[in-house]
């Protein structure tokens, strides 16, 4: 009956270290690069990047904010746009607060003349990865 246990547990065990590395395996593939973007067009994904350049359009219709990931415009790889109208539910300017800064953004991915691009509406799209080290 001992024996028996051991086994239980041993195997029990076992599943869950496969479970946890899957896991690991699967949350690793959600996250991509900006230069990968393109090949998800049309999927629901987190892009990681810097943000290079920073535009608040204020004058344009729609007022959008423009947070371009990796190059700066008008060389950029991957697009992050905040309408006018959600640049409410910020509690800084998205321009300011995410440049410089490495962010992850989830959302459906979508083809602009430009690049691909994640419409954001809300600020839990956007999570702040790391913060550079700053001289101030």
């Amino acid at each position: 009956m001992k024996k028996r246990i051991i086994i239980f547990t041993k195997t029990v065990l076992l599943i869950l270290c496969l479970l946890i590395v899957g896991s690991i395996s699967i949350a690793e593939e959600q996250f991509i690069n900006p230069t990968d973007a393109e090949k998800y067009v049309g999927k629901e994904k987190t892009v990681c990047g810097m943000v290079v350049s920073a535009t608040y359009a204020s004058g344009t219709k729609g007022q959008p904010t423009f947070l371009h990931l990796d190059r700066p415009y008008p060389n950029q790889v991957f697009t992050v746009v905040i309408w006018g109208m959600d640049r409410k539910t910020f509690n800084s300017p998205p321009e300011v607060f995410y440049k410089g800064k490495t962010i992850c953004v989830t959302g459906k991915i979508k083809s602009y003349k430009v690049g691909p691009e994640i419409m954001v509406n809300d600020p839990s799209q956007i999570k702040v990865k790391s913060n550079p080290t700053s001289s101030e």
